[in-house]
């Protein structure tokens, strides 16, 4: 297997539009971002490790956390090793009595843990081939003129509201006065 690349927890992002968190990955010696969709139980997971938010009762990867600790198993790493279709795989990886153990997981999974016990967070190189964005490389060119910061400020004028009192005088709005008895009309 070739040399994996570190990355460390940029963010967690909201869509707007659907249920779903996105978890950035940031590699730790170039400017490219992996991005992996995770369900919001998930992101609340990795976010409570990277606030270090103290709970009451433990969440599930604070429980294999202990269940590591109770068997002298040290989390070595977090890896993500595979991009199949749009599923990220993931494995965490231990140490215990001398020899290191791969447990296969979701990639979200992986990335909880490792925020719990502080391990690196590495990704296989072929995913981050096929999956990385580079900011500055990806974004697309915008035809903007040059001198768009000098552009001559906009004229503020009466002509420019004219229709919005247009729209509102036309408007067929009942005056709450119209039947009382003595009532000013406009």
């Amino acid at each position: 297997m070739s040399r994996m690349i570190e990355v460390t927890i940029d963010s967690i992002r909201v869509h707007l539009m659907a249920p779903q968190r996105v978890v950035v990955l940031k590699q730790i010696d170039a400017e490219r971002y992996l991005t992996i969709w995770v369900g919001p139980y998930e992101a609340e997971a990795i976010t409570v490790a990277l606030q270090e938010v103290e709970m009451s009762r433990p969440l599930t990867h604070d429980l294999l956390k202990s269940i590591f600790k109770a068997f002298n198993a040290r989390v070595i790493r977090a890896e993500i090793v595979k991009l199949e279709g749009d599923i990220y795989y993931g494995n965490i990886v231990l140490e215990a009595d001398g020899r290191e153990i791969h447990i296969d997981s979701r990639s979200s999974d992986a990335i909880a843990i490792a925020a719990r016990c502080h391990a690196p967070i590495l990704v296989d190189p072929a995913v981050m081939e096929k999956a990385a964005v580079e900011p500055e490389h990806d974004m697309p060119e915008t035809n903007t003129p040059a001198r768009r910061a000098s552009a001559p400020p906009i004229e503020e004028s009466s002509d420019r509201l004219s229709v919005f009192k247009d729209f509102i005088e036309k408007l067929d709005i009942d005056d709450p006065n119209k039947d009382k008895p003595d009532s000013p009309q406009a």
